[in-house]
């Protein structure tokens, strides 16, 4: 069991927060690992933990990859989940960044392996990263909910409580696996398009990363992740455009979106994205109701 979590150094790090991204269930449009990837390229990140994967993954579902080193020996790349630490730029503290898979297997130990990481480097927060499939346009700033539920933490950084019940992955056990070790966590979710689940969303990533950096006091220059974004946008536009009802469909989200944002200063992610949902499951009822055809059903 000991030998699962591999500590090669242990940096001095001043009042760490630790900021956790996992690829999977947790990950719509990458949006959330695309966030911690950038922060650890923007940050100079330099790894220090890692968690084996041979307990944690069935390698049938979560297969490894095989590489080529130099165009001639072939190398594996298993699953990882590792540890990095940086500065935070003008935080005043510490970062510990973890990139990681969705494990398939034994998720209480696995969140206690990295539970046993920020007691040891006494963490004094956990954020976890998430993006989540909604009925929101890619012409739009991508809205982020912030929640938490220790009612202090709320209040201090302007978050929102959790009420959410249903399926969870494996950011909704870390988070009890926290709250079991006495450690404060928050969870930032970014809503990105179902229409394009399976494209990666700069746009969504750029949200959680602005978003951190305000929750943390943080600067990050998200100048690239803008760029991106921007032409994220107009690829996907010019894809939507093509089809005659998609295209329609997101007239009608943009539209809804922009009514919002008229009727409030600051709507929140949660506010949008279930005005949208209601008004979307009206909408097709009244359409069931006059036979209509149906456009943009929930998936």
């Amino acid at each position: 069991m000991a030998e699962e979590l591999r500590i090669d150094s242990h940096p001095a790090l001043e009042r760490p927060v630790l900021i956790a991204a996992f690829r999977g269930w947790n990950d719509g449009g990458q949006g959330a690992s695309l966030a911690g990837a950038y922060l650890a390229r923007a940050w100079s990140a330099i790894e220090f933990a890692s968690i084996d994967p041979e307990s944690f993954y069935d390698f049938q579902a979560t297969r490894p990859m095989v590489s080529l080193v130099d165009g001639t020996m072939r190398r594996i790349e298993w699953p990882e989940n590792t540890f990095m630490y940086a500065p935070l730029p003008g935080g005043g503290r510490d970062a510990i960044i973890m990139l990681g898979v969705e494990p398939n297997l034994r998720w209480r130990t696995f969140c206690d392996h990295v539970t046993q990481v920020a007691t040891e480097f006494k963490v004094e927060l956990v954020v976890t990263l998430g993006s989540l499939l909604a009925d929101v346009p890619h012409t739009r700033p991508a809205p982020v909910t912030g929640s938490a539920t220790d009612p202090e933490l709320i209040d201090r950084l302007g978050l929102q409580a959790s009420r959410y019940e249903g399926p969870t992955g494996v950011v909704g056990v870390l988070h009890d696996a926290c709250g079991r070790a006495g450690i404060s966590s928050a969870s930032l979710w970014a809503a990105v398009p179902h229409y394009v689940s399976l494209t990666p969303s700069p746009r969504a990533a750029k949200a959680l990363v602005d978003r951190l950096a305000e929750l943390l006091g943080a600067d990050v220059d998200t100048a690239e992740l803008g760029e991106a974004a921007d032409a994220y946008a107009q690829q996907v536009s010019e894809a939507v455009s093509a089809d005659e009802e998609t295209s329609a469909y997101v007239q009608d989200l943009e539209r809804r979106v922009d009514e919002l944002a008229e009727e409030a200063d600051i709507p929140s992610g949660d506010a949008i994205a279930a005005e949208l949902t209601r008004y979307l499951r009206q909408r097709d009822r009244d359409k069931d109701d006059d036979g209509g055809d149906d456009v943009a059903r929930e998936h």
